[in-house]
């Protein structure tokens, strides 16, 4: 059989894609089929933060310890990162639901395979562990979402201020005989940067001053865990880090906290669908910027313990700065309101009656998914690639949309919830790479959401 020229390209990469990673394949094809306008009603659960995940899973390196970790979110990215931990000669062992063994005796290889650091950005977490085990670590470009540039610069600092040299060719290749501490100032409070420099600095020869650096809740995760190892680090929940370096790390068995993004999620979710929902497991410290953002968009919860209760009724009316002035929800490094729910609450300001802008500093492609809630009938007026003002409420109406990043892709599954009529979410995978089981759970809660085959169709 013969097909035109355009058709073959096309066949010809989903032939790539399909031996290349038969698993992502089978969840491209897939789609999410909505139907909106029902209220969420009941209680769920919050999962394990995937921020903290994946930087703990790679501090399992720095042992040849046993390694368990608790309410490990069951996620695409989490499984990349075990089987890159099992490709560097770690075995993997499933205790229960969301918790894990992790054994690593000799580390066999210091080289991530490219298939794997293309899936996911977190791959890049591998080499400052890599460096305090074996000296070298050899890394091809990380992925990730493509929300805008996302620069490797700040870790490349850390690690040559380390002691480490880097050479590029195609990939990293990280080189270090003997990490040495050092009085560091990072150049942007990078997660990821940080992260990898206390991974390596642990193990380092002295100390290390960690200046501007991240302190957001799964950095502080990471750094607990470490201290369970016997890293000797002060100054979490700060921007200034003193690590004195150990000469050997021991295992431990760690729970890491709640996805406070996930909770965000379903905190807007449960507002714009008017429906009352319980939330067990969130901490109020890691809610507070967040509690002031959905505040200005008449949304409030009630929060004992561990327990968030958003009630039905909710004012849903933007509060005005004084004067009268359109306020502004704009995102930072911790303890700011986090960049990983601008776009969540962009959809959720759609449902609201009042003006808001919403400006996202951090990335110049998060933004870009609003012409699709445009589509549906938002009305949002694009300033430039990091500002929207958003006017509402609007009636959204049910579409085909297409996820282009995980929380872009939450937060079209929250507008296909609150649209009227039907909605198809594709290329879920990068929704399924961040929430945990999440038709289940939504349809555990009144949602009218299944996943299909692509090509299913609005009329099912």
């Amino acid at each position: 059989m013969r097909y035109p020229e355009g058709q073959r390209s096309v066949l010809s990469r989903i032939l790539v894609l399909v031996r290349a990673d038969p698993f992502r394949y089978s969840l491209l094809m897939h789609e999410y089929l909505i139907e909106g306008g029902y209220p969420i009603q009941g209680t769920i659960r919050a999962s394990g933060n995937k921020n903290a995940a994946l930087p703990c899973i790679a501090a399992a390196l720095l042992t040849d310890e046993p390694v368990i970790l608790r309410n490990i979110p069951d996620i695409e990215d989490v499984q990349v990162m075990f089987t890159v931990y099992g490709c560097l000669g770690g075995a993997v062992q499933v205790i229960s639901p969301n918790e894990y063994r992790m054994t690593l005796g000799n580390i066999k290889t210091s080289a991530i395979p490219e298939e794997y650091a293309r899936k996911i950005r977190a791959s890049i977490l591998f080499a400052g562990p890599l460096l305090a085990r074996t000296g070298k670590a050899v890394l091809p470009p990380p992925g990730g979402d493509i929300i805008g540039r996302r620069r490797l610069d700040t870790h490349f600092l850390a690690l040559t201020e380390l002691g480490a040299s880097v050479s590029s060719n195609g990939a990293f290749t990280f080189s270090a005989p003997a990490l040495q501490g050092a009085d560091i100032f990072m150049d942007e409070a990078s997660v990821t940067a940080t992260e990898n420099a206390l991974m390596a600095a642990v193990l380092a020869k002295g100390e290390t001053i960690l200046t501007n650096a991240a302190s957001e809740p799964h950095v502080q995760d990471l750094c607990r865990m470490l201290v369970s190892m016997g890293a000797r680090i002060q100054g979490i929940g700060s921007n200034i880090l003193t690590i004195q370096g150990v000469k050997k790390l021991s295992g431990c068995a760690f729970t890491i906290g709640t996805d406070f993004m996930e909770v965000g999620s379903f905190i807007g979710l449960a507002a714009v669908t008017r429906g009352e929902l319980t939330i067990q497991g969130p901490l109020m410290r890691d809610l507070r910027p967040t509690k002031i953002a959905f505040g200005k968009l008449g949304i409030t919860w009630e929060h004992e313990g561990t327990t968030v209760h958003v009630p039905q009724k909710q004012a849903l009316t933007v509060n005005c700065d004084l004067g009268g002035m359109i306020p502004k929800i704009d995102d930072a490094p911790w303890p700011g309101f986090p960049p990983d729910l601008t776009s969540i609450i962009t959809v959720v300001a759609t449902q609201v009656s009042g003006t808001v802008l919403v400006y996202e500093k951090m990335f110049e492609s998060r933004m870009f998914f609003v012409d699709k809630l445009i589509a549906m009938g938002a009305r949002i007026v694009l300033c430039d690639p990091h500002r929207a003002v958003i006017s509402g409420p609007t009636t959204l109406a049910g579409s085909e949309l297409h996820s282009p990043d995980v929380r872009a892709g939450m937060a079209m599954v929250i507008a296909a919830m609150c649209a009227q009529g039907k909605s198809i979410i594709r290329n879920v995978y990068q929704i399924e790479r961040g929430y945990e089981n999440l038709v289940s759970r939504l349809s555990s809660l009144g949602g009218r959401i299944q996943s299909g085959a692509c090509g299913t169709g609005l009329g099912s």
